[in-house]
């Protein structure tokens, strides 16, 4: 019974993200005109007011990650692993990249603020208009209305996140903007009423989630980049560095 107590505490105190605020006082509103025709349907009402209480909120999360890790951006079911995927066309991404896309799932009862992946700085913010196809879908990635994000993260990958609305989101916020620098787990917006939010990651990232696990935003770790990879990027840019340090030298001297 303590623990019920103790459940329902932290809901009721958990705080509301801001976009939530409008919806309340309207279902709050709705609530008490049909408390003043019945109180059947004034009990309808404010459970419906409760619930979207519920939707709105943003509770605190505690997130642990290195600059390899990558977060989930959002509470809810990994929905589908697809290899070989293409980012959202309007990133205007290298179309020969290979990239790994993680999907998923939020119901209407899930926690909707979303939250950034990964430490590093904001390349590019793109909104695309679109259908409202079911979350579920799989042309939902590329049909839907969503909006982007290519984030370069501290050891110098790229990785990209969306927030695809569905079937009943009608809304995206994202807060991002470009040049923006992050840390994992820092809140960036919300979609409304139902969605998915997908992960493109490079091909060869070490995957540590499986279809059907449920995830929790701003605290699971849903990949982790390859720690070989980065090592060369790295080295590639060091060399590059090098090589127009001598051209310069060699300029200098003639």
């Amino acid at each position: 019974m303590s623990s019920i107590i103790s459940d329902i505490k932290k809901v009721i105190v958990t705080p509301i993200h801001k976009e939530g605020y409008k919806f309340i006082a309207i279902f709050a509103a709705f609530a008490f005109i049909l408390a003043l025709l019945s109180s059947t349907l004034g009990l309808i009402g404010l459970v419906l007011t409760a619930w979207c209480v519920y939707f709105f909120r943003n509770p605190q999360r505690f997130t642990i990650a290195t600059d390899s890790d990558i977060i989930s951006p959002a509470d809810g079911v990994v929905n589908a692993i697809e290899k070989a995927a293409t980012p959202p066309a309007e990133l205007e991404l290298d179309k020969k990249k290979q990239w790994v896309k993680i999907s998923v799932f939020l119901n209407v009862f899930d926690v909707h603020v979303n939250r950034v992946p990964a430490n590093g700085k904001v390349l590019k913010v793109k909104y695309q208009e679109g259908q409202f196809l079911s979350a579920n879908n799989e042309d939902a990635s590329d049909k839907n209305e969503r909006s982007s994000v290519l984030l370069k993260t501290k050891n110098n990958s790229e990785i990209v996140f969306s927030q695809v609305a569905g079937l009943v989101a009608r809304r995206i916020f994202n807060d991002l903007n470009e040049g923006d620098e992050v840390k994992a787990g820092d809140l960036y917006g919300i979609i409304r009423f139902g969605s998915r939010t997908d992960i493109y990651l490079p091909a060869n990232s070490e995957i540590k989630t499986v279809v059907g696990q449920r995830m929790i935003g701003g605290e699971t770790v849903i990949a982790k980049l390859n720690a070989n990879s980065v090592s060369k990027a790295v080295e590639k840019s060091k060399t590059t560095v090098k090589k127009s340090v001598k051209k310069k030298v060699s300029t200098k001297n003639k």
